[in-house]
């Protein structure tokens, strides 16, 4: 498997996930624009994170980290890839259908779970009421991560990298839907057109879960078929000894996956007890989601089945030079953008969600969090880098013990710093329990031997990524300072922080080129091959 390839794939995920997340985060804003921090705007964050917080459990999390290792092993040696991935389907869709019934049978409890201190209150009921509506999503967005993970094992990254669009589209189409219906329904109602919005808004978004993603199972299914993998209900669950190791070895990668959502879980109580938190939060975690998604998840998902193959074959050096070249790629793109989230958090979180039901106290709040999760940010992706070393081995269980130590140090700041800084301690919490994981990931790795070193290229060039992105961080806030009448002006704000974003891109990448942090003509090759 030649290098590129894993460029290649890296850029094709990135910039269909970069898509998805730019898509994303305009349903957000018209979210933000339509539901502000409101009853409704919380009722259905919380409900949709209910799914979404499963999924880490069945799908992306522990399943595919057991799954893709085990089949891109079968495909290398030729030893029943295709079965060993219909049955993993067919246990998946009896086990999860099972579990939806159960889950929307007890949303109540879920929604206490996730929320308590929704309750009493309307934010409770309208919760319980989306969630039901929603979690079905758990079935289908899993089923749909298992056949992702048969395309990525096999070089397809382009239908699973753009399944997540089909999601935000039709999110966004619900939003103007419920806007237009609730327009019309205001009089109906004998409600105030604002509180008519918010309530049709969250109904059919809460409606469009589920669409979205039967909708993203039929895109990957049918690319899975067109690359010779037909999974089908045909056949009856059964436990085979392939499936008992994939149990094996997901088991811990699960729990993993559960004191992850644990930390979630802790953050989103103590937001719950303070009005509007939850939505100040869900928001600023879409703003650093946005690079996270395009280079840490892309190049997580690239990196874990090139290395389980270079592990099957024998290929110590290749995997080396892979890691290297992702972890110097990420940072040099991720870095930056952390910089940028630092410097100027209050003007991006006004010019992008200030609007309609979202106040300018809104967009302060949600700038805060977005820098303290900016400083967080290179952390989150760099674990992204480091855990296939441990899945590619087939190794769930150290970072497990590692997920473990970094919920502790989540959870004692959380509760702990809430009551002296109030609704932001969950911000500063998810970021140093991200950097724990980070420095637990990379000591644990120093017994892989040469594949989970960073080799002398990166060293020498990472030193310089960070004195480019310094320098284009003291650009950056000088013109922020310098355009604040122009970024105060409501129509022109847009267009001020284009130039903004012009501005940063010109000092990162000229600075960053003239003292070889990097070469720009490796970004246009790999572009081209992408």
């Amino acid at each position: 498997m030649k290098p590129i390839r894993l460029m290649s794939g890296f850029f094709t995920v990135g910039i269909w996930t970069l898509i998805s997340r730019v898509m994303g985060f305009i349903r957000d804003v018209m979210i933000a624009g339509y539901l502000g921090s409101g009853p409704a705007a919380e009722a259905f964050l919380v409900a949709f994170s209910l799914p979404n917080m499963f999924r880490r459990f069945f799908a992306e999390g522990a399943f595919n980290m057991a799954f893709v290792p085990m089949f891109s092993k079968r495909l290398e040696s030729g030893e029943g890839a295709e079965e060993f991935a219909q049955d993993a389907f067919v246990g998946m869709a009896f086990i999860l259908t099972m579990f939806t019934v159960i889950g929307v049978i007890a949303m109540p409890w879920l929604v206490l779970l996730m929320a308590s201190g929704f309750a009493g209150d309307e934010r409770f009921d309208l919760a319980v009421e989306y969630g039901r509506l929603a979690f079905p999503y758990i079935l289908f967005i899993s089923l749909a991560a298992l056949a992702s993970g048969v395309l990525n094992a096999t070089g397809r990254f382009l239908a699973a990298a753009a399944a997540p669009v089909v999601l935000n589209v039709i999110f966004i189409i619900a939003v103007l839907v419920g806007a237009a219906l609730g327009r019309d329904g205001a009089d109906a109602l004998g409600l105030g057109i604002d509180k008519a919005l918010g309530l049709q808004v969250g109904d059919t978004l809460a409606l469009s879960v589920p669409i979205a993603g039967i909708a993203q199972l039929a895109l990957v299914w049918w690319a899975a078929k067109r690359a010779g993998f037909t999974l089908t209900f045909g056949r009856r669950p059964r436990i085979t000894p392939e499936l008992k190791r994939l149990a094996i070895i997901a088991a811990p990668a699960a729990l993993a996956g559960g004191v992850m959502q644990i930390n979630l879980l802790v953050g989103r109580q103590v937001a719950s007890f303070y009005e509007g938190a939850v939505a100040w939060l869900n928001y600023a975690d879409r703003l650093y989601q946005l690079p996270l998604g395009v280079v840490g998840i892309a190049i997580g998902v690239v990196l874990l089945p090139d290395l389980s193959r270079r592990l099957k074959a024998g290929d110590e050096q290749g995997s080396h030079t892979q890691i290297s070249r992702a972890a110097e790629v990420s940072l040099a793109l991720t870095i930056p953008s952390a910089v940028a989230l630092m410097v100027i958090p209050f003007t991006l979180a006004s010019i992008l969600f200030e609007r309609g039901a979202t106040t300018t106290d809104d967009a302060a709040a949600i700038a805060i969090a977005v820098a303290i999760y900016g400083l967080g940010l290179p952390a989150f992706v760099l674990q992204k880098i480091l855990q296939p070393l441990y899945y590619a081995r087939e190794d769930t269980r150290r970072p497990f013990y590692f997920a473990v130590v970094a919920m502790v140090v989540n959870v004692v700041l959380a509760v702990g710093l809430s009551p002296v800084i109030g609704w932001i301690a969950p911000a500063v919490a998810t970021t140093t329990a991200g950097w724990a994981m980070f420095a637990l990931l990379a000591r644990g790795a120093r017994g892989f031997g040469l594949a989970a070193r960073f080799d002398a290229r990166f060293h020498q060039r990472i030193w310089r990524i960070l004195i480019a992105s310094a320098v284009m961080g003291a650009a950056l806030w000088i013109a922020n300072l310098l355009m604040q009448p122009l970024l105060a002006q409501h129509w022109w704000r847009g267009i001020g922080l284009l130039i903004l974003m012009i501005i940063a891109a010109l000092s990162y990448f000229g600075v960053g080129h003239l003292i070889g942090a990097f070469k720009l003509a490796e970004f246009k090759r790999a572009l081209k091959r992408g």
